[in-house]
């Protein structure tokens, strides 16, 4: 069985010059059929002339140029407009006269330097040629006017096209802008989310070993809760390095393993009191809900840890069967607005409501507290 793709593919592959040669050669034998013979373009009511042998190189200098009508548009049109000339001069009249259509929807559209010199010159030797016809002829002046609009309209569509292809190189690239634009912004956000939980509760603990010297049980401990922590962060970037990884599969992201009860642990071993309630089953198909619930309430817990170290916290998750609600709230009169860039808020609100969901930030009274409903079902 053939298979037209992989022929399909081979062929774009070829060089433009092997590709577009076919159709010069198909000019070429056209003109050589007795039924189109003395059949082309008649420009000049010259009579007609059968063919001889300067007839061979005339139609060759018409047809075979169309094999560079794309890599040289500019050549490929004076070969052709020389051989077109010839042509009408000689009185052969010749179907392969119709290549000059070709050559100049080819040149208006590949052309890229010199354009209106180009063009300039092509109708500078198109008025001279017409002079010519005029005076050897017995066409009248306004057929050669007719036929020089017909040449502006092939001149014209090359144009169009060339405008068009621009205009889509140009959207593609915009595209590829913005999908790179969007890819930095979310590798900035994994990054803020992963670093900025994991280095705060080191130096939370590190901080709180620094008055832990009476203490060493105390101290062994907490030192083991930074090694802890410190490997959580190597895993989590070694994840992260991953799915930057042009080989990495599309597999989705997923949270850190032992999920939103080990974030929890993770923020009472740093020294945070931490009331964690988790409600309904979570949904087998929550798409990227899942993980941006995780994130949600890690930046939750590292803000609490940053801002209202030690304070009451708790964290309620309640699984739905289309959505997942989230709300973490942090008491107390130590408990302050996240004060930094912000820019953790904000990448929860873009996360949030890319999905379809709403999000909410700001003071309770006393505390503050992260709100967040997050559908179910969407793609990773």
């Amino acid at each position: 069985m053939i298979d037209h793709r992989r022929l399909l593919a081979r062929w774009r592959r070829l060089d433009p010059v092997l590709r577009d040669l076919p159709l010069g050669l198909l000019f070429l034998a056209a003109a050589f059929v007795p039924a189109l013979r003395n059949h082309g373009t008649e420009l000049g009511g010259l009579p007609n002339r059968p063919f001889d042998a300067p007839a061979i190189g005339v139609l060759l200098l018409e047809t075979l140029p169309l094999a560079v009508r794309r890599r040289w548009p500019a050549l490929c049109l004076a070969l052709v407009s020389l051989g077109f000339a010839l042509d009408q001069l000689r009185g052969y009249h010749s179907v392969a006269g119709t290549a000059l259509a070709v050559a100049l929807v080819s040149a208006g559209a590949h052309v890229n330097r010199r354009r209106a010199t180009t063009a300039l010159l092509f109708s500078a030797a198109y008025v001279l040629l017409a002079v010519v016809l005029f005076r050897s002829g017995s066409e009248p002046l306004v057929e050669f006017f007719t036929f020089y609009l017909l040449l502006v309209f092939a001149w014209g569509l090359g144009a169009w096209l060339r405008s068009t292809r621009v205009a889509e190189a140009d959207r593609r690239r915009r595209v590829a802008e913005d999908t790179l634009a969007a890819e930095r912004t979310r590798i900035a956000r994994e990054l803020h989310d992963v670093v900025t939980h994991h280095v705060t509760a080191m130096v939370v603990q590190a901080e709180a070993a620094r008055y832990l010297t009476a203490a060493p049980d105390r101290l062994d401990r907490t030192l083991t809760a930074i090694t802890g922590t410190g490997r959580r962060a190597i895993t989590d970037l070694r994840h992260l390095l991953d799915l930057l990884n042009p080989d990495h599969g599309p597999e989705a992201r997923t949270p850190s393993p032992g999920g939103l009860l080990a974030l929890v642990e993770h923020a009472r071993e740093a020294g945070q009191p931490v009331e964690f309630t988790e409600e309904g089953t979570p949904a087998e198909s929550a798409g990227s809900a899942d993980l941006v619930a995780y994130r949600v309430v890690q930046e939750a817990l590292t803000n609490a840890l940053k801002h209202a170290r030690g304070s009451r916290t708790s964290v309620e998750v309640h699984h739905g069967e289309r959505e997942i609600a989230v709300a973490v709230s942090t008491a107390g009169s130590g408990s302050t607005s996240p004060g930094g860039s912000g820019r953790g808020l904000a990448g929860l609100r873009e996360r949030v409501g890319v999905l379809g969901g709403d999000f909410s930030a700001g003071r309770d009274g006393a505390g503050f507290t992260v709100c967040a409903r997050i559908p179910t079902g969407n793609p990773a």
